[in-house]
């Protein structure tokens, strides 16, 4: 009897780890529940969707900023000192003005309420923080065509200024070339 009853005990216990080794498909598509992999499925169709969409409607093209003589860059210093200058400028803008600015960050746009405002952000060492510059550049372009996507890296080359908008002071790169 007891070894009857042990021989039923395992037939029960295999029975029920075979039962859950197979999921029931039938019963999420009766439901419309989706799917992890679905989900990402659709996420990954519609980045590519959107990445042919913004590749065709793109027509960035960079300046040419070889042999443009800068007096402060940027580009050629560590992070922690890239920042540092940038938070000096902001601070003390008065000893930049006129001083020709080189920079490397990523492209950043503001959308004001009556134009855009165009910007090379650079984060800190630990990249917690970013400081941006703000910039206008030397030849006009239709935003968003003629412009990079938000978040490239670009490299921006201008004019150091201050200018006075509903009263307070702001810094921007004039006259600047993007790359």
């Amino acid at each position: 009897m007891k070894k009857l009853l042990s021989i039923l005990l395992l037939v029960a216990i295999c029975f029920s780890v075979c039962a859950c080794g197979q999921a029931d498909t039938s019963r999420t598509k009766k439901n419309n529940t989706k799917t992890v992999e679905d989900i990402l499925n659709e996420a990954q169709d519609e980045k590519t969707e959107s990445e042919t969409e913004s590749s065709q409607a793109q027509t960035f093209t960079a300046d040419n900023l070889s042999g443009k003589n800068c007096d402060v860059d940027l580009t050629s210093m560590n992070s922690t000192m890239v920042y540092s200058e940038v938070n000096n400028m902001m601070v003390n803008p008065d000893d930049y003005i006129g001083k020709t600015i080189k920079m490397k960050g990523q492209f950043s746009v503001y959308n004001g309420q009556y134009k855009n405002y165009f910007a090379c952000v650079i984060a800190d060492a630990t990249a917690c923080c970013s400081q941006g510059i703000e910039f206008t550049l030397q030849k006009e372009r239709k935003y968003p065509e003629e412009y990079p996507e938000t978040g490239t890296e670009i490299t921006v080359i201008g004019e150091f200024e201050t200018y006075l908008e509903d009263g307070k002071k702001y810094c921007q790169l004039k006259d600047a070339l993007i790359s």
